[in-house]
This record gives C-alpha cells, sequence and structure tokens, in this order.
C-alpha cells in the first residue's frame, strides 16, 4: 500500500506539527508514508472565491503529485472535500466548455484516492482504537465541510472514544458552522466574529480542557475567538490527540 501525505497550505504553513502527527500516527499502525514534494495548494480558496480557470492548473499539479500512489490522506476535511467534490465540478465545466477531458481525467484519477484523516482510519485501515493516550477531558465540532460534504458521520468520535483517558463531553450546537469559512471571514469579518463568539461559549460552556476538528482552519478561528474571550480551552487538532501516547505527547 503506498499512501501520500497531502499536507494542505494551513498545515504546512502555520500548523506544520498536525502533518509530524499524522505521519507518527500512520507509521505506528505500519504504513508507510510518503510526502510528494510537487504538492501545492488544492486550489479551494481561489475556486471559493470565484477563480475557477486560476484553480485549474492547480487541479492538474495536484493530479501529477498524487500520480501512482494508492491512497491521498489529509488532516484536513475542507481540502479533502475541495478535491472530492470541486474537482469533478471543474473537469465536468471544461469538458462543456469544449476544451477538452484532461481536467475530467485528473479529476478521476485522484477522486477515489483522496481521504480525510478519520475515514482513512476507520475506512480503509479498519481501525477505531489506535493505541492512543490523551488524558484530558475533550469536546469535538464537527467543521462543516467533514460533517456537510464529506459526511464523517462519527468516524471522528469513534476514533476519540477509543483514546485511554480522554473523557469525550458532548458540544452543544455542534453542527452549526464556527463563522469562519475561508474567505467568508474576511468578507463578512462581523459575521463571522458573532458565530465564532456563540462557538466559544459553547466549547467554554462544556468544562472540556480542549477542543478538537479535523480542520486547522477552523481550529484557528475558534482558537482565535477563546483566545480573546479568554477561554482556557486549549484548540487540538484530532491528529495530534490520535498521535499521543503515553511515551510520547503531541
Amino acid at each position: 500500500m503506498r499512501v501520500a501525505l497531502f499536507v494542505t497550505c494551513v498545515n504546512d504553513t502555520l500548523y506544520p506539527r498536525t502533518g509530524r502527527a499524522v505521519v507518527s500516527l500512520l507509521e505506528r499502525l505500519g504504513v508507510e508514508v510518503e510526502f510528494p514534494v510537487e504538492q501545492s495548494c488544492c486550489g479551494q480558496a481561489q475556486f471559493n472565491s470565484g477563480y475557477r480557470h486560476e484553480t485549474e492548473p492547480l487541479v492538474r499539479r495536484f493530479a501529477r503529485a498524487f500520480d501512482g500512489v494508492d491512497h491521498i490522506v489529509a488532516p484536513s476535511g475542507s481540502c479533502a472535500a475541495m478535491v472530492r467534490d470541486n474537482y469533478p465540478r471543474i473537469g465536468a465545466k471544461a469538458l462543456a466548455e469544449g476544451r477538452g477531458s484532461e481536467l475530467a481525467d485528473a479529476a478521476a484519477s485522484v477522486v477515489p484516492r483522496t481521504r480525510e484523516l478519520t475515514e482513512f482510519l476507520v475506512d480503509v485501515l479498519g481501525v477505531t482504537d489506535v493505541g492512543a493516550y490523551y488524558p484530558h477531558t475533550v469536546t469535538y465540532h464537527p467543521t462543516c465541510h467533514g460533517l456537510r460534504m464529506l459526511g464523517l458521520g462519527d468516524r471522528p468520535t469513534r476514533l476519540l472514544r477509543a483514546v485511554k483517558g480522554l473523557e469525550l463531553v458532548d458540544l452543544p450546537g455542534a453542527d452549526e458552522c464556527c463563522g469562519f469559512g475561508g474567505t467568508f471571514a474576511v468578507k463578512n469579518s462581523a459575521v463571522s466574529s458573532a458565530m465564532g463568539a456563540d462557538k466559544a461559549r459553547h466549547i467554554t460552556g462544556t468544562g472540556a480542557a480542549a477542543v478538537c476538528t479535523v480542520d486547522n482552519s477552523c481550529q484557528m478561528h475558534i482558537g482565535g475567538t477563546l483566545s480573546r474571550l479568554g477561554s482556557p480551552v486549549r484548540p487540538v487538532h484530532i491528529a495530534e490527540i490520535l498521535a499521543s501516547t503515553e511515551e510520547e505527547q503531541w
């Protein structure tokens, strides 16, 4: 099995420890992980802002970078959803415009192989207990792309409940958006901030020591809001929890 890590821009630039945690976790489970250095942005920010044609070179680059691997694993629900949901749309639009099948073929080559981390663990490796240890109370926020576009369902919480020492507490209004939405947070900052404040109050009210998600982009928005409100709750990516053991804490 050839598995490649798609680390994503946010993790590469701001949260590199998440990518390292993914590698540590997968290697502990016996998976050999490759890292194609040719990878770059998946094009989500451009596409969501309406720049479809500017996104197309990134679709081609993604397909080239991950050619030949069996599975493409991303610690990001939003970037995995970009590939799985929007790459086919881009390819279909190019076909309809009479510009050939190159983009559609690129999408078809990567969509079946791209998995968000918890999907890969549960659906491909068939595990929920990954041997993790995290002696803290945690609440989980299901990010919008993971919840609505990928349909992750209870995969993340099944993994969290199997972590030794971890107490998982329910988050009120869990399925409500945190307000990030990528460029939405920039273009609609007042609305975004209000949504983030609501989410932060719900999180703090759980009494949890940490809040985790499958997306560091949303985690960044939540963490910043928690900090401004003076909340003691610590934001942490699910990969860092699952990578933690009694011998090594992430």
